[in-house]
């Protein structure tokens, strides 16, 4: 059986961190993952991905993450089922974090809630080094 899932988005809210009664941290956050297509009206469509994360991922995740981040988590998908407070019987997917990674720049992740991102560094390159030597290309080249 295969049970993998992988999204990348934005956090919704900031992640929220608890112990259970053992002592384990879990964190509970939601992954707003874009659809890529706009609805009738030209608004942006996009899924609301709640996922759980366990252990140091949780704590992870709350140190270094809030709302807005750029997030890329993977794992495996996960139903439960709970009674509600009105005794009826609910079903409850979630995606459970095997691994979590940064997505954005280090700048925009250290930019103050609320502020505008910088604008995105050009882009840098491996500078030419004089002992290097130029390859003669004839069209044989498998690149």
């Amino acid at each position: 059986m295969l049970n993998v899932i992988a999204i990348q988005g934005r956090l919704a809210r900031d992640p929220e961190l608890r112990q259970t009664t053992t002592g384990k941290s879990v964190a509970s956050f939601t992954v707003a993952c874009d659809r890529g297509r706009r609805d009738a009206n030209g608004q942006s469509t996009a899924d609301w991905i709640p996922v759980v994360a366990w252990d140091a991922r949780a704590e992870f995740v709350c140190k270094y993450f809030q709302k807005g981040s750029m997030i890329a988590v993977d794992g495996r998908l996960q139903s439960r089922t709970y009674t509600a407070k009105d005794g009826t019987n609910r079903t409850a997917l979630e995606v459970v974090a095997s691994n979590v990674h940064f997505c954005g720049s280090k700048a925009e992740s250290a930019a103050p809630a609320g502020s505008p991102a910088p604008a995105a560094p050009a882009p840098s390159f491996a500078p030419v080094r004089e002992d290097w030597q130029m390859i003669e290309d004839e069209g044989d080249l498998p690149f």
